[in-house]
Order: structure tokens, then sequence, then C-alpha cells
């Protein structure tokens, strides 16, 4: 885990609006907050309906969810970035 990811607060699964909330380090500036809903982590990453698996596929996938919030901030968009189904790359066979 890079120093940047360590001092980042870690990503938590919020019942209430059934997402992964999560800060990815903008390069050169401050740390932005970020949404991963349910319905996206099941319908890009396979996770489960429940949520009960949110947080281990955020970070299983952190690299990629971490990429699309920085083109989202580089294209203008504002914290919190939510991110949504065309922001991630179609999963192969979906």
């Amino acid at each position: 885990m890079s120093d940047s990811v360590a001092t980042l607060p870690p990503p938590t699964f919020h019942e209430e609006s059934g997402a992964v909330r999560f800060w990815v380090q903008v390069p050169g500036g401050q740390p932005i907050g970020a949404i991963l809903t349910k319905p996206v982590l099941l319908y890009r990453f396979d996770a489960k309906p429940d949520g009960s698996d949110a947080v281990a596929t955020y970070e299983a996938h952190r690299t990629e969810v971490d990429a699309a919030v920085l083109s989202r901030v580089a294209s203008g968009s504002i914290e919190p970035v939510m991110l949504r189904e065309h922001d991630l790359s179609k999963r192969p066979g979906r």
C-alpha cells in the first residue's frame, strides 16, 4: 500500500445510502471524497446484492475505481464524486 493511500481515511459502507464512501488522493492536492453505490458494485464487479462485501470489492478494484474518480475530477467534477456504471470499464461478458 502506498503512503498516500495509508494516510487516507478507510473506506466505509454507509448502510443508509447503500454506498461505499472513500477518499482518493488528488496529485498535488487534497484528498477528495467519492461514492460508489451497491448497484454499480454489483453491475461492474459482481459484488453481493446485500452489500456485505462492498468495501472488500472496492478494495479489490481500488486502482481502477480511484482512476475513474481522478478522471472525473480532471473533467471538472467536484466533491463528492459519485461514480456511475459508465465511469468504470465494462467487465467481460457484461
